[in-house]
């Protein structure tokens, strides 16, 4: 995918709207450990059966994957990521949602090192370690014909399968004298290959010696694409705020996918988003629409209920409703994430405690959907007693919130003809 994406494709409402659903995607990590083994990141690799070829589109989609992941394992937690580019990858807009101090981007040889096509692509990497990406190369970076890429260097790549010993000591050496880049020995086998580059100096590793590559199956909550079209509109039209926030409140698959994403660690924020409106505010329409349109591209059709994302829609409403009531409107924010996000077990297919992990939530957002507790445990409780009929439940919990029958079922109504509202506009 290039960084300008079609917008025409976008542009039909009667799009089908598939609903709310799990996919999911095969993706290798390894290793790369420094000299006491520690792990400072993982190289990915996308092993899906659908994409074969290492193309622009597979890139996009893999960086893509491993920020949205929605498994209980994070695939990178706060290591680096080091990610195979093709050139024509480079220029994308999906790397304009990571953090770029988390990505190590692994740039390909020209396979015929002209030096007019070496000069032709020095802008675009100087730009992106300008940016703040670390770039790496492999060892024919060190060769004459790639000179003004050499400075670009953080880490360059010596592969163990085609380098002779001869070969190895002559690049350690250069790469020493000519660089300030980290050398990674790759696909380091044996105790004897490790012993011979460390003791030339080379202080990262990756190969079978250290660990094999693992496979994750990189699970997705997809939202419905009616959902995401509208979005994508909206943001194209440069919608206000609020217009775009109701897009996110009625459709919880869409609402998770961009907390996790601003939340996670390769987003790079330094505080924690806890409502819709900040997280678009923070984004910015352009990030937005680059995000919506690979999420569009990601999305598959899933098998969880409709629902089950309406019955979250109607909870998140009801309990933003009576929450304006009783709590600032910063907190009425909460309430409603509370509401949306308080079926994720069942939308993922995980426990809820693994579920909540994943957004990094406020610990009072948590602490409401694990255990019930505070003002905005105590409106999901009511909410819950609202759907089962739970007399008294809802009594003990209604005086507890100082909140009286009459107020509550009228808000219950309200909620119900919002989500209602919103499903006839999807």
């Amino acid at each position: 995918m290039s960084s300008t994406t079609s917008i025409a494709a976008f542009e039909s409402p009667s799009s089908p709207t598939a609903p709310t659903g799990t996919t999911g995607a095969m993706i290798a990590r390894q290793a790369i450990v420094n000299a006491q083994q520690a792990v400072i990141g993982y190289e990915l690799f996308n092993r899906s059966r659908a994409s074969v070829a290492h193309t622009a589109a597979s890139d996009v989609i893999l960086v893509f994957t491993a920020l949205s992941h929605a498994g209980t394992e994070d695939l990178v937690g706060k290591k680096l990521i080091f990610v195979n580019c093709t050139h024509e990858s480079l220029a994308g807009g999906h790397l304009e949602l990571v953090d770029p101090d988390k990505v190590v981007l692994e740039i390909p040889p020209l396979g015929h090192a002209a030096a007019e096509e070496v000069s032709m692509r020095l802008p675009i990497l100087t730009g992106l370690r300008e940016r703040g990406f670390h770039l790496a190369f492999n060892h024919t970076v060190l060769e004459s014909a790639y000179a003004p890429w050499l400075p670009l260097a953080d880490y360059i790549k010596l592969d163990l399968s085609v380098l002779a010993h001869d070969q190895l000591a002559v690049l350690i050496n250069y790469a020493g004298r000519h660089s300030t880049a980290e050398l990674i020995a790759e696909k380091v086998e044996t105790a004897q290959q490790y012993d011979m580059v460390s003791s030339k100096g080379v202080q990262l590793f990756q190969g079978y010696w250290f660990s094999r590559p693992a496979l994750v199956e990189a699970k997705l909550l997809t939202p419905a694409q009616g959902s995401i079209i509208q979005l994508i509109n909206l943001v194209r039209n440069q919608a206000s705020t609020d217009e775009i926030e109701e897009v996110l409140k009625k459709d919880p698959g869409l609402a998770f996918n961009l907390m996790r994403l601003i939340n996670s660690s390769g987003f790079g924020l330094s505080r924690e988003v806890t409502s819709f409106r900040q997280a678009v505010m923070l984004m910015g329409l352009k990030k937005l629409f680059r995000w919506a349109a690979l999420l569009l591209t990601a999305s598959r059709n899933g098998g969880i209920p409709s629902s089950i994302g309406s019955n979250a829609v109607v909870r998140g409403r009801l309990m933003e409703l009576l929450a304006q009531d009783i709590l600032p409107a910063e907190e009425a924010d909460q309430a409603f994430v509370v509401g949306i996000f308080s079926m994720l077990d069942v939308m993922l297919s995980m426990p809820l405690a693994s579920a909540v992990g994943l957004l990094h939530m406020p610990e009072a957002v948590a602490e409401a959907l694990l255990h019930r507790t505070g003002v905005l445990g105590d409106l999901l409780t009511l909410t819950e007693a609202c759907e089962t009929s739970n007399d008294e439940i809802f009594d003990q919990t209604a005086t507890r919130l100082g909140l009286s029958s009459q107020q509550i079922n009228w808000a219950h109504l309200q909620a119900l003809a919002w989500a209602d509202h919103l499903s006839d506009e999807g």
